[in-house]
């Protein structure tokens, strides 16, 4: 009786902990961090339309992640340059500070995406040379 009451006792501190250390295990091994010369790799004006929205369509704006009514910044293409611009994802004065930057490269949690990318160097190059260009709406 006293063993049974003890189990039940158990259960939950047992659930919890094995919670935390299911998520403590969690890790994202996809992202990488660029060398700060990677905008270097990028030696055309990249267009928002071109450029970064096929980025965001691919990888972002699907299946309820950051697409309307999900999570922000809606990143859908008729959205996304407003949502960036006017959400404060962008910092053109530091354009390695920008959220949507430091989110990329995985120096702030959780990285996007959360699946990852196949080339997140060029990607994260991209997005970085196109806030560096004033991100323009083109």
């Amino acid at each position: 009786m006293k063993i049974m009451r003890n189990i039940k006792k158990a259960i939950p501190y047992t659930l919890v902990a094995t919670c935390i250390l299911i998520l403590a295990g969690c890790y994202k091994a996809d992202t990488l961090y660029p060398n700060p010369a990677d905008v270097s790799l990028v030696n055309k004006e990249v267009s928002f339309v071109n450029d970064i929205i096929p980025i965001f369509s691919q990888r972002c704006s699907v299946s309820g992640c950051h697409s309307s009514g999900g999570t922000n910044p809606d990143l859908t293409a008729a959205r996304a340059y407003n949502s960036l611009t006017n959400g404060g994802y962008i910092n053109q004065a530091d354009p390695k500070s920008s959220k949507l930057y430091l989110r990329l490269t995985g120096k702030v949690t959780p990285a996007m995406p959360l699946n990852g990318v196949s080339n997140p160097s060029n990607i994260n190059a991209l997005v970085l040379t196109w806030i560096t260009q004033n991100a323009k709406n083109n």
